[in-house]
């Protein structure tokens, strides 16, 4: 029997790499890694299944010179912003992603930008790194104190809800906003707001975690910062797109922000520049799932949607219909 054939766009961990070379013949491209878009529809012809990642565009355009031999394509992410998944649909390739088994890591990366940014980490290490660090005296490197504070949650789903456990064992307060309120048993404690603006307006802690959609594109921008405490602190590990870069920075830069802690960047990995010189901000490049038990995950998850549709039966994790997508 011939194996599928299966277009793989870039390096999993190594037990991802072994299912995959073990029941597929792989292309990979030619040129190391990514492909062009070209090179990716050159690859499908005559492929059976297509393995991307965000890195891979797959526009308007893609769809309607992908080889007809395309069974299913299935992305490695919760987010699926970088497909025309209106224009898979009309060609009738489904379109696969991974959710829910990143939520633990991507949870614990949040914390960590929180604490960062609060605890003023990215100062502290410079110093170190530097040879700078001296004596400090008793007001030097103040930061702010986590317990205690409001944190409000933007998008109140799987990752949202694995944030609220952790920062209530800081002694955090949870207020969140979201489409539909939680069931109490989910909830707990947790303070619900049907407007974002009343969340706004508590957050002393504001956390991301709702998807890229129209509505939630460029959420923060001056407005909604100007409806936070004075002194709030942003974080935000979902999507780049939710903050308006300029108005962001403006805030760090003034003071009205007191600090931001960011692991994903509208139009990454470019960044708009300027992060960079702000010393309030603690960055990472977008590392909310990279353990190798969440990878690995998310691989063999992407396989389990491939291995599905070729073998006649439903992907067990489709991209819902976009008037359907929820929070992360």
């Amino acid at each position: 029997m011939t194996e599928p054939i299966l277009v793989v766009t870039t390096r999993y961990t190594k037990e991802v790499e072994d299912r995959i070379n073990r029941n597929y013949s792989v292309r990979r491209s030619p040129n190391q890694f990514p492909f062009s878009q070209q090179e990716l529809l050159s690859a499908a012809e005559g492929a059976d299944a297509l393995f991307i990642t965000p890195a891979d565009r797959l526009d308007f355009a893609f769809f309607q010179k992908v080889s007809p031999t395309v069974k299913i394509i299935a992305t490695f992410s919760v987010g699926f912003e970088h497909i025309d998944v209106e224009a898979a649909a009309r060609r009738k390739i489904p379109v696969a992603y991974t959710p829910g088994v990143n939520s633990e890591a991507t949870a614990d990366i949040a914390m960590l930008l929180l604490l960062g940014a609060s605890r003023r980490a990215y100062e502290a290490q410079e110093l170190v790194r530097t040879g700078e660090w001296k004596p400090l005296s008793p007001d030097m490197l103040l930061g702010w104190q986590v317990g205690g504070k409001v944190l409000g949650i933007f998008g109140m789903g799987r990752v949202g809800q694995a944030v609220a456990r952790r920062a209530r064992g800081f002694g955090m307060k949870i207020h969140y906003s979201n489409p539909s309120e939680l069931p109490g048993e989910i909830a707990g404690d947790a303070v619900y707001h049907k407007d974002p603006s009343d969340l706004l307006r508590v957050s002393q802690f504001l956390s991301l975690h709702a998807p890229e959609t129209p509505e939630t594109h460029h959420f923060l921008n001056s407005k909604a910062i100007s409806l936070l405490p004075e002194g709030a602190i942003l974080v935000n590990s979902a999507r780049g797109a939710l903050v308006v870069d300029d108005d962001l920075i403006a805030a760090l830069k003034s003071g009205r922000l007191a600090a931001a802690g960011l692991d994903v960047f509208e139009g990454e990995p470019k960044l708009n520049p300027r992060y960079i010189s702000l010393k309030n901000t603690f960055l990472l490049p977008h590392i909310g799932s990279a353990t190798i038990e969440t990878r690995t995950a998310m691989g063999m998850l992407a396989l389990d949607n491939v291995d599905a549709v070729l073998n006649g039966r439903p992907a067990p994790t489709l991209v819902p219909p976009l008037s359907q997508a929820g929070v992360a």
